[in-house]
């Protein structure tokens, strides 16, 4: 696409005067864009080999705290460095910053120039080689929703995040009248990714006041993490620029439908062209590899949650009646279940994984459902019946984990991500979840003060 770029075309734009800085990013565990601003002349020169940051960016929680703990760093070991090495493949202009591009990089072990493997985009990487190895080829989408509010992250802060006004007056899901008033911001957002070298496809009002979503086009497994992360600073970034101010939190507020990042995932031949999980003859169109594949989600979804859900607000999400899941089951075309079937007797035939918030990491989520994945094919794993009918009143199924507590030790727990991954990578992030949850539990909130300051 026109976005992206090569090291002889970045050249051929600074030269022109068309680019004066390379943002040159990792990904830390939350997700987000870390890294630094290089001169082009500099990144031209030698950025583009390699740069460095600090280790501790793969052992922070939200507020960038340096929490202790940590296998892979700490106090004691001196807090070193990782090398970045640029991904040239991911080098894209960002439009909506001026004279500006970006590349991702891949974190790299300072001394044995080894993949860091708990760094998100190496977890999400292992398993694609997994299924390369098989001969198939990971498909995957991520549908990320957003609240857009009119007041900018300044005021916001300022105001101790409360008084927030969404951007829209009404329930907007579908409503082009309503959208219309928030497509300044909406339009520069889908306008800014497709000039990035981003398939936007494209984005709607969803289910309450004020909530948006924005959707890129089915693709690799990798390239789909990377958009996500990238569309998550671009929401951020513009919405900045025109003085208002989105979130990606699962739920901001108790009386409000939480924002969701489903996950829809097939696989293919390694060459892109055959779909495996179609069958004409198949239940649904299923094919048996589908089959046991839907099956490995079923089984580990407990143990996968933590990865769609990673903070104590996550669970807040998982509601009764408001589209969020709260039983991981299967089910042909139906929001209500865990896990929904869509493009039934179609090529297009794929599985969703309903369970994930828009605070989840990507690299992480998109890893571990294929690693489950993978163990349902390994272990040809039988596919139970589809749920029929209204999930939320199914008894005596399986159910999401409820709590960040009850994720963690499913989480902990699981062999299969302990073989799909190794221990120590496991145990870091249970570290991340235990810390999380510690946090949570010591922590005085306004609901505690509101219940409590004059009624105990």
């Amino acid at each position: 696409m026109t976005g992206t770029l090569t090291l002889d075309t970045l050249k051929a734009a600074a030269a022109a005067g068309e680019i004066d800085t390379v943002l040159v990013c990792q990904v830390d565990m939350q997700g987000r864009l870390m890294g630094k601003r290089f001169h082009v002349q500099n990144f031209l020169d030698t950025g583009h080999e390699e740069t460095h940051s600090c280790n501790y960016l793969l052992a922070t929680d939200l507020p960038m705290e340096t929490v202790q703990g940590y296998k892979s760093t700490s106090w004691e070991s001196g807090y070193g460095d990782y090398v970045m090495k640029p991904d040239l493949s991911t080098l894209r202009r960002l439009p909506w910053l001026d004279g500006t591009a970006m590349v991702l990089c891949d974190m790299l072990d300072h001394h044995s120039h080894q993949p860091v493997p708990h760094s998100p985009r190496q977890m999400l990487k292992r398993q694609i080689a997994r299924l390369a190895d098989m001969g198939m080829k990971p498909m995957m989408a991520t549908e990320l929703e957003f609240y857009l509010f009119r007041e900018s992250f300044e005021q916001l802060f300022d105001n101790g995040y409360r008084d927030m006004t969404p951007l829209s007056m009404f329930n907007q899901d579908y409503a082009i009248h309503l959208t219309t008033r928030e497509d300044a911001v909406m339009r520069d957002i889908r306008n800014g990714l497709f000039g990035a070298g981003i398939p936007v496809e494209n984005s709607k009002g969803e289910a309450y006041a004020g909530q948006e979503e924005i959707n890129i086009r089915y693709a690799a497994a990798l390239d789909t993490a990377d958009f996500h992360t990238i569309v998550k600073t671009a929401c951020k970034d513009i919405a900045w620029q025109h003085g208002r101010a989105v979130t990606f939190m699962a739920k901001y507020d108790t009386e409000v439908a939480g924002s969701s990042s489903h996950v829809h995932q097939s696989l293919w031949s390694d060459d892109g062209r055959t779909p495996l999980f179609h069958d004409p003859d198949g239940r649904f169109g299923m094919s048996k590899l589908m089959e046991h594949y839907v099956a490995g989600l079923l089984k580990h979804a407990a143990a996968n949650t933590w990865f769609l859900a990673p903070y104590a607000n996550s669970y807040k999400r998982f509601t009764t009646g408001l589209f969020a899941p709260t039983k991981a089951i299967w089910s042909n075309d139906n929001r209500t279940a865990g896990f929904r079937l869509c493009g039934e007797n179609s090529k297009a035939i794929r599985i969703e994984c309903r369970i994930g918030g828009a605070d989840l990491n990507p690299y992480l989520a998109l890893a571990t459902q294929l690693a489950a994945g993978i163990d349902g094919i390994e272990q040809e794993l039988a596919l139970e019946e589809p749920h029929s009918g209204d999930a939320y009143e199914a008894r005596d199924v399986r159910e999401i984990p409820g709590t960040l507590r009850d994720a963690t030790v499913a989480l902990d727990r699981s062999d299969m991500l302990r073989a799909a991954f190794g221990d120590d990578v496991i145990d870091h992030y249970v570290h991340a979840a235990r810390w999380e949850q510690a946090e949570t539990d010591r922590t005085v909130t306004d609901w505690d003060r509101l219940r409590g300051f004059d009624r105990g």
